[in-house]
């Protein structure tokens, strides 16, 4: 579907009952998009959202791509450079700001939602929202991440910039969209704060996680991610998963290691796993992609710990695709159990 040279989801085919070709010319794009890169600078949606351009946009990961690596979950960022803010517009779908740099809020549905850096600002489903710059002398920057395509695939396509409504005679007055939302969803947290998280080390090791299907209290339907950090000269656990993932580089530099299953139909579904894996450099700024069905680990090469953020589309743990499989524990959780298990003796 297309509207102004816009791709907000993309087809695909085959002439045979089998995707292989499809899925093979997926696999063989890069699956690094390095610190800079402009899939799309927005000149149709965003970046005219505002006055002498105090908002920007651009996109590094989406469906109107070329190559096109997915459209599980988007990746652009906004700038409000100092004092800076935008018109405001709605869509139906969600989406999440991970706040880089500067302070600033938001007026959604015409609540205001302060914001400061490392914060997670969710922009709930049928919205109307604004992003403001708090400071008049430094610029604020945002990573944004959404599973638009989602609520596309699903026929949800309200959307656009604030505007009369020019067809008064024909409709009934105003009713609150709301009426459709699950009761008490309007109560949910809008803002994640560092507070409002811990560290643990688990089996992929040094995690904080922001949301997942365990957070409860949080205003979102379509979105897991965390934040890692990797100790020089570690790695996180070997694992496999369903989901396709993005990983954002915030500090330091490492290699994804990547290994991508095929499968095998005999008497049932069965996997089978290359024995060596494709690996993907990258530093910071950046960002990895890992496709959909893919064992992989992240390893640490550079001289400082490694920190970054991992988005997955929560849809696949609601259709039935909720565990991980470990191959291999992050060491740092290897040696946590060790100790576990030396107490307990």
């Amino acid at each position: 579907m297309g509207e102004d040279q816009r791709t907000f989801l993309r087809g695909f085919g085959s002439e045979t009952y089998g995707l292989g070709k499809f899925r093979e010319q997926q696999r063989g794009l890069d699956r690094v998009r390095k610190a800079g890169t402009v899939t799309d600078d927005a000149s149709v949606g965003h970046s005219g959202d505002s006055d002498e351009g105090k908002s920007r946009t651009w996109w590094m990961v989406g469906p109107g791509d070329d190559d096109f690596l997915s459209q599980t979950l988007q990746v652009h960022f906004v700038e409000l450079l100092p004092g800076g803010e935008n018109h405001g517009h709605g869509h139906q779908n969600e989406a999440h700001f991970y706040i880089l740099e500067g302070a600033g809020y938001e007026i959604h549905d015409g609540k205001r939602y302060e914001w400061n850096k490392d914060d997670l600002v969710i922009v709930h489903t049928d919205s109307k929202h604004k992003h403001h710059n708090r400071s008049q002398t430094e610029r604020a920057l945002a990573l944004v991440l959404k599973a638009k395509t989602t609520w596309m695939l699903l026929g949800m396509w309200q959307q656009g910039r604030s505007a009369p409504f020019n067809a008064d005679g024909k409709y009934g007055p105003r009713v609150e969209w709301s009426k459709l939302w699950t009761p008490g969803w309007e109560n949910k947290k809008k803002v994640i704060s560092p507070a409002d998280t811990r560290w643990e080390t688990t089996r992929d090791g040094k995690v904080r996680v922001i949301l997942s299907p365990d957070r409860t209290d949080a205003r979102t339907h379509s979105l897991d991610l965390y934040q890692q950090e990797i100790p020089v000269g570690s790695r996180t656990g070997k694992h496999w998963h369903m989901s396709d993932e993005i990983v954002y580089v915030i500090s330091g530099s490492g290699q994804s290691l990547q290994w991508d299953v095929e499968h095998e139909i005999d008497d049932k579904y069965y996997a089978r796993i290359p024995n060596e894996p494709s690996k993907w450099n990258f530093s910071a700024g950046d960002v990895v992609y890992v496709p959909t069905n893919t064992v992989h680990q992240i390893v640490n090469t550079g001289r400082q710990p490694l920190v970054v953020l991992v988005a997955q589309n929560r849809l696949f743990k609601l259709i039935g695709y909720d565990n991980v499989h470990y191959f291999e524990d992050a060491p740092e959780f290897s040696g946590k159990r060790e100790k576990q298990a030396v107490a307990a003796d």
